[in-house]
């Protein structure tokens, strides 16, 4: 359960203000036809969080438990510096609109959450706990907490979101978890 609730926790919180939360906003307002969306989010985030969490899992299948213990807790650390950095939306008018809102979903939030920083949260994940279902699952369904309620305002703003508190609060969430990895491993 905890390695359920930790990955929810650590995603949801992270995703707020990331550039795949502004693409869901996009998407929306573009769109405004939320549900295949919102299924394009859920399988594209399936698929992607997957191969990282199976990542994730082989990369601590081939080192020692005392050298992964270090180079997860290191690169949880690493993410919270990294969050501290705002994203931008990428290019609103994109070819891939044309074949709809569930493809267009599909496409762009696989692509936009290769080397994301839910996408090596998710590979740090897996690697700390040795449950691979529960990391995807809740990656998933964090991925899902903070895009679905973007997708259905269709005019929320996350301009209106305190983003650098919002980031200043996940920055120390994985810093702690990089901390307590190396304390408590």
């Amino acid at each position: 359960m905890e390695a359920l609730l930790t990955s929810t926790l650590a995603v949801a919180i992270a995703e707020i203000g990331d550039k795949t939360q502004l693409l869901a906003f996009l998407l929306a307002t573009r769109f405004k036809k939320p549900l295949p969306i919102i299924l394009g989010i859920f399988i594209a985030t399936i698929a992607n969080h997957a191969a990282a969490a199976w990542m994730g899992d082989w990369v601590a299948s081939l080192i020692s438990p005392q050298v992964l213990t270090w180079v997860v807790g290191l690169s949880f650390i690493a993410v919270a510096i990294w969050i501290l950095v705002p994203d931008k939306a990428d290019d609103e008018d994109n070819k891939l609109y044309q074949y709809g809102p569930f493809v267009a979903s599909l496409v762009l939030f696989f692509i936009a959450e290769i080397g994301d920083k839910t996408q090596v949260a998710t590979v740090l994940l897996a690697a700390k706990y040795d449950q691979l279902f529960m990391v995807i699952m809740g990656t998933t369904l964090g991925m899902l907490i903070a895009n679905v309620p973007v997708v259905f305002a269709g005019q929320f703003s996350a301009d209106k979101l305190p983003l650098n508190w919002i980031r200043g609060i996940t920055c120390a969430l994985f810093a702690i978890m990089g901390i307590s990895t190396l304390i408590w491993a």
